[in-house]
């Protein structure tokens, strides 16, 4: 990931809102929610969201879909591991064992499968 693209990402979820709506697609990963109901559980109204969808997609931290006459959102996997990846590359000096307790992709990729 270049700097570019992580300094964009990291100014979407700056915002407390757009922060919320992400943390909320990383619980309802990989399915998403429908914008409806992310409005509905996080109290913000929908025009509102949709800004701030519209600046997580932007970020590459969420993607959508239709389904109908609706539209999913999802957090997106793969930007948000190339983000991690990109914050945890040169981590520890050359001693990995500190950062063990970090999420790995396997951990993401059993969770999706449940």
């Amino acid at each position: 990931m270049e700097t570019q693209t992580a300094t964009t990402a990291f100014a979407a979820l700056a915002q407390p809102t757009r922060l919320g709506i992400f943390r909320l697609l990383i619980r309802c990963a990989p399915d998403g929610c429908y914008a409806g109901d992310i409005a509905a559980r996080l109290d913000v109204p929908p025009a509102t969201l949709s800004f701030h969808l519209k600046q997580l997609e932007q970020a590459g931290l969420v993607r959508s879909r239709r389904e109908s006459r609706h539209i999913v959102y999802a957090a997106d996997i793969a930007g948000t591991r190339a983000l991690l990846r990109f914050l945890t590359e040169d981590c520890c000096g050359g001693r990995p064992e500190i950062c063990s307790d970090l999420k790995t992709d396997q951990d993401c990729e059993v969770h999706q499968q449940r």
